[in-house]
């Protein structure tokens, strides 16, 4: 870093296995550019998530004490200020949005965590910048309990999360969430002479087929009209002995699944998450480190390089320190740093020095 630089970039690497832990004070962009030059960052990036102003032209303060607020009024120190909104605040977002997607791996990806109000708009901007085809959800997030207060319309419980990947190539750890033991009631209804629950699904499969041993007899049985087996005669032997395959009424084959495999699997998560705001955060818009947790877990691996370019209250680098990844943080608040150093100096890793 040149000396201009150094008087707004703070640099605090010093982890024990050498990886990349940098806490940079500094306008975004600025830094970010630096980074293009950085052989150990640019194109290395396997994950950025991101939690931006959301356009709402106010101040956020940060009271007395540790606890923040999200509170407007004057009282306090000031945390940010998201003054920018429509057109400004896009262009404000596309350059950094830009320079984001050229440090990113080639298999990477990125979450912007963003209010409902301004999120569509921000959508069609990464539509252009990552390319439409590489638009993977619109994740909606619950944030909060139901609000009972009036408004003409109805009230808001939710924020979005845009996830897009740099190309069709990506990590990928496809989360599971446990199954609720009513869920469990509810999808494996039967039981067997051993107490186990099951239910049972069809072994057949839309779709004819002439020439396969899907298509074939078994046991004295053609699959449906128009429909062929899952499996083949042979497979399907192998279950029934097996005790899988159970007949129905008018004997119709039916394969059972047990409630004990689906809960050891999980089931998949959809695209409806619940993740409730702290009820006493440390910084104004700090989010749930579940959430936080979740994403790394999806969309990255034990070493890689993941960074947040509007780091606030340090999470996203808290969850990505205690789940073994290499991280970059940047924020142009002091207050921000502060916060994030005080909170990642109380982890075991990384060790850090330096003041503001």
């Amino acid at each position: 870093m040149s000396e201009r630089e150094a008087k707004f970039v703070l640099d605090l690497s010093n982890h024990p296995k050498n990886w990349v832990t940098q806490l940079y004070l500094g306008d975004n962009m600025e830094v970010l550019g630096e980074l293009l030059s950085d052989s150990s960052v640019h194109g290395k990036v396997r994950l950025v998530y991101i939690d931006p102003p959301y356009g709402t032209g106010q101040s956020f303060i940060i009271s007395s004490g540790r606890a923040a607020t999200i509170s407007r009024s004057s009282e306090g120190q000031t945390a940010y200020h998201d003054i920018l909104t429509g057109a400004k605040y896009l262009d404000f977002l596309r350059p950094r949005l830009e320079l984001l997607h050229e440090l990113m791996a080639d298999d990477g990806s990125i979450y912007v965590h963003i209010d409902y109000k301004i999120g569509h708009y921000v959508k069609v901007l990464m539509d252009e910048i990552f390319g439409i085809k590489q638009f993977r959800n619109d994740i909606t997030r619950i944030k909060c309990n139901p609000k009972n207060f009036h408004r003409h319309g109805y009230s808001n419980i939710k924020d979005m999360i845009l996830f897009y990947s740099k190309s069709s190539e990506l990590v990928w750890n496809s989360p599971r969430m446990p199954f609720m033991e009513k869920e469990l009631e509810r999808l494996f209804p039967r039981i067997d002479d051993d107490g186990r629950r099951y239910t049972t699904t069809p072994l057949h499969a839309p779709g004819e087929t002439k020439n396969g041993d899907s298509g074939k007899k078994w046991k004295g049985l053609n699959p449906p009209a128009g429909r062929h087996w899952r499996y083949s005669p042979s497979v399907l032997s192998e279950m029934d002995e097996a005790g899988l395959i159970e007949r129905s009424s008018t004997g119709n084959p039916r394969l059972k699944k047990y409630a004990e495999q689906a809960a050891e699997a999980g089931k998949v998560l959809q695209d409806v998450w619940v993740f409730k705001d702290p009820q006493y955060p440390i910084y104004p818009t700090e989010k749930n480190m579940g959430l936080l947790k979740l994403i790394l877990s999806a969309s990255s691996r034990e070493g890689d390089l993941v960074l947040d370019s509007f780091c606030g209250s340090g999470s996203f680098l808290a969850a990505a320190e205690e789940m073994g990844r290499q991280w970059i943080g940047v924020d142009n608040s002091p207050s921000a740093i502060k916060v994030c150093r005080e909170r990642l100096s109380g982890l075991k890793q990384p060790s850090l020095h330096g003041s503001i």
